[in-house]
């Protein structure tokens, strides 16, 4: 099962046994992970041509950042991630940035010989508000969706990322994850014999 758009927009920052790493630290990862990523966006921006400029990759960062903020109240009172958790912009200003960058996106219904079919037209002015309509309103489509309910944070340690849980008993992001929060838990056990 492939995540949602908005849950690997979230998790572009990842924990790495030398520190964090984000998928939008340069114009070129952040080009490479819109093509890889962004297929809804793509019909109606040519992603593989479209390289930000430094001023594009940091709005996308800071919508980046307001999409993680959105997980870190919807997971609350747990504790968000540990990445970014004192850095995230307060939830109402998060909201109002996620809201404001789908502005441009509209979903119309079209019905033709075939039926009713949802319609999305964009009306922006540049590339990266094109870009930023598409994750936010993959967001917003997240968000009042079923998924939503069982978004968690993985509590392995060093991990910093959010996931959808798919099974009752799943409490990772990843079986990685999992065998790392059991390894440190039987550490812990054994240090303290």
């Amino acid at each position: 099962m492939v995540d949602p758009l908005a849950l690997r927009l979230a998790n572009t920052i990842r924990a790495t046994s030398r520190g964090l790493t984000d998928a939008f630290a340069t114009p070129e990862s952040t080009r490479e992970w819109l093509v890889a990523n962004a297929a809804n966006i793509g019909v109606y921006l040519d992603l593989e041509a479209y390289l930000p400029t430094e001023a594009e990759r940091a709005a996308l960062v800071d919508l980046r950042q307001s999409v993680r903020a959105l997980f870190a109240e919807y997971v609350a009172p747990h504790p968000p991630s540990s990445a970014d958790a004192t850095v995230l912009p307060p939830f109402p200003e998060a909201l109002a940035a996620v809201n404001a960058a789908a502005a441009p996106a509209l979903r119309l219904l079209e019905w033709d010989r075939e039926g009713p079919r949802p319609e999305y037209r964009l009306v922006t002015t540049s590339d990266v508000d094109t870009v930023k309509a598409g994750l936010a309103d993959a967001t917003i489509e997240f968000f009042g969706g079923p998924q939503a309910a069982q978004i968690r944070v993985c509590p392995a340690p060093r991990c910093v990322r959010y996931f959808v849980k798919s099974h009752p008993r799943q409490e990772w992001c990843s079986v990685a994850c999992g065998n790392r929060a059991r390894a440190a838990r039987h550490y812990a056990q054994h240090r303290d014999e």
